[in-house]
């Protein structure tokens, strides 16, 4: 948690110029952004203070907190993620329980007969899917549970990564969202897991993850481009589980008379393809792909 606080703090006031923080500037600098005792004397607390703050050596109060995000010029999802790691306890457990979706929320999905959804939980885990997600994305059902996770498709699965029209945009968000569902537990070994995988694979993802950006889930526009019924513009939005609030359903959605609703339509009629067996999805290092499930709820690894 304190290295991860920070970091925070040192990316953000690296990108913060002084002229945008209404300082001087001397044009002496050595690197670019603000100094640790400049953000100090906007937070109005001494620069030793602060200096422990990043160094991890001291505990920030709400007040500070405060006065750290008005300095730094934080916005509204990165005040909250600066609060989210300032509130966590690093020595708690890192294993949690598995999660399980709701009889009510699997019948949901099921209703929606033409809206692509799918629910994910922690480190965006694909926890459930319907029909016309499968047939939007990918046949979940075909990967190994453990490739069955949001964050990972995008970056490595070649078919999941054609679909969408602005990649990087697309890549780049989906990191600030896992990055922010990260501040609830930095310890969680899965997490871990995951972003030493793509760190590993992935130059762009080890790059965005440095730079600490946030974002929350909520809403927005997917730009796809669908091998079979072509280029789609498709809202989103977000509702989570009151029961479960580390599950969120996500949903895909056109305004009607648009030819992405047209589109839609004409793909939940694509008769689905007779079972095969999984494709081949690559694993971390020297770990054998997990079996395939044969339904269509996942219940990942603790």
């Amino acid at each position: 948690m304190s290295s991860e606080l920070g970091d925070f703090l040192k990316a953000r006031r690296g990108e913060l110029s002084p002229a945008a923080a209404g300082l001087p500037d001397d044009g002496r600098r050595r690197v670019p952004g603000l100094r640790r005792d400049e953000v100090a004397l906007l937070a109005s607390i001494s620069p030793d203070y602060y200096t422990r703050l990043e160094q991890g050596r001291r505990r920030a109060s709400e007040p500070v907190l405060h006065a750290l995000a008005r300095a730094l010029r934080l916005n509204e999802d990165e005040r909250a993620y600066l609060f989210e790691l300032s509130g966590k306890d690093a020595g708690r457990p890192g294993r949690r329980p598995t999660q399980r979706v709701q009889p009510q929320l699997r019948r949901l999905l099921d209703d929606l007969t033409n809206t692509p959804a799918l629910v994910l939980g922690r480190c965006t885990d694909i926890l459930a899917w319907n029909e016309p997600a499968a047939a939007l994305f990918t046949d979940f059902a075909l990967l190994p549970q453990h490739a069955r996770n949001f964050v990972r498709l995008v970056f490595c699965d070649p078919t999941v990564r054609a679909l969408y029209v602005d990649w990087d945009y697309m890549a780049r968000a989906c990191v600030a969202q896992l990055r922010m569902e990260a501040a609830r537990d930095p310890q969680d070994p899965r997490l871990t897991t995951l972003v030493g995988e793509l760190s590993v694979r992935d130059p762009d993802f080890r790059t965005w993850w440095g730079d600490h950006r946030v974002a929350v889930r909520t809403s927005g526009t997917k730009a796809l481009r669908h091998p079979v019924v072509g280029e789609l513009a498709l809202d989103w939005s977000t509702l989570t589980d009151t029961s479960d609030p580390d599950q969120q359903l996500i949903a895909l959605t056109a305004a009607p008379g648009t030819p992405a609703h047209d589109a839609l339509r004409l793909l939940g009629s694509v008769t689905a393809r007779p079972p095969v067996s999984p494709r081949p999805v690559a694993g971390p290092a020297g770990r054998t792909p997990d079996t395939v499930d044969a339904g269509r709820e996942v219940l990942p690894e603790a």
